[in-house]
């Protein structure tokens, strides 16, 4: 029987946490402020906007958009980013994605100071947390271990695979396991014959943004697998990259898509910004 591990009590508990951190806060004089900034007129990034900017202020945190359009230059992405950087008021950036063409994420993400980097997009901030170094990791790579834990899965000894190798996701969800004392194997596109590989987890993240990629074959029987993927439908509706229904019933536990990662990661990047507001 495959368990399902949901990541609605877990954002629930986080929330209430960051709730109650962010009245101190404001109640000291230091009201806490999350700045995202938007450079895209695709719609599936706007609709994740406005859910982080609606968590944020049942949370008590003001959330201010900074739509620059879709036309923005890498300059003036970069000097908005800049001087967010500077505003004491400021306690939390996201830079949003997609980006027009022409602008680099990592490059335009250096200007964000790693004090207020809350989804870790700055590279210092990788580079921190591949030294083991205190930084504040991409929420949703943070996310896959938060919920582990939660669940009560053992990472130390385990061997978990992590299938994508993006920045967001990817590097720094291997680099969390490892700091958990975990065997990890990264997978990629070039990866031969991807499901020998993947059935060796005990822990499997699915995180490469292809709909329902990893089916039966890709598992093991038993194996805990992180569903990372938010691949939309023709319907308005949303898939993963595991296909739940192939695997399900011989997985011991697997994260739904909607209700898996994606509310703990904007929990996590609310509980970041109180946290960078704090000091």
């Amino acid at each position: 029987m495959t368990t399902e591990l949901g990541g609605g009590e877990l954002a629930a508990g986080i929330r209430a946490e960051v709730t109650a951190t962010a009245a101190e806060l404001t109640a000291a004089g230091t009201p806490p402020r999350l700045a995202v900034v938007v450079a895209t007129a695709d719609e599936s990034s706007a609709w994740y906007v406005r859910s982080i900017a609606r968590a944020a202020e049942r949370t008590g945190i003001a959330c201010s958009v900074v739509d620059l359009g879709e036309t923005a230059t890498p300059d003036r992405i970069r000097a908005e980013l800049a001087a967010l950087s500077a505003d004491p008021a400021v306690h939390g950036i996201i830079l949003q994605t997609p980006l027009p063409a022409d602008a680099v994420v990592e490059d335009l993400a250096a200007s964000i100071d790693p004090a207020k980097d809350v989804d870790g997009a700055n590279p210092l901030s990788l580079g921190r947390l591949a030294a083991g170094l205190p930084a504040h990791p991409p929420a949703t790579a943070e996310a896959v271990l938060a919920l582990l834990d939660h669940h009560g899965i053992p990472l130390s000894g385990a061997h978990a695979v992590v299938v994508g190798r993006s920045t967001v996701v990817g590097k720094p969800a291997a680099h969390l396991l490892l700091q958990r004392d975990a065997t990890v194997t990264v997978c990629h596109s070039r990866t031969k014959d991807l499901a020998a590989v993947t059935r060796t987890a005990d822990v499997l993240v699915a995180a490469v943004g292809r709909p329902e990629l990893i089916t039966a074959e890709h598992v093991a029987a038993d194996a805990v697998v992180v569903d990372v993927g938010t691949n939309p439908t023709p319907d308005g509706g949303l898939v993963g990259d595991v296909d739940a229904d192939s695997v399900a019933g011989r997985v011991a536990g697997l994260t739904p898509v909607p209700g898996g990662v994606g509310p703990v990661t904007t929990a996590l990047l609310l509980q970041h910004t109180v946290a960078s507001a704090r000091g």
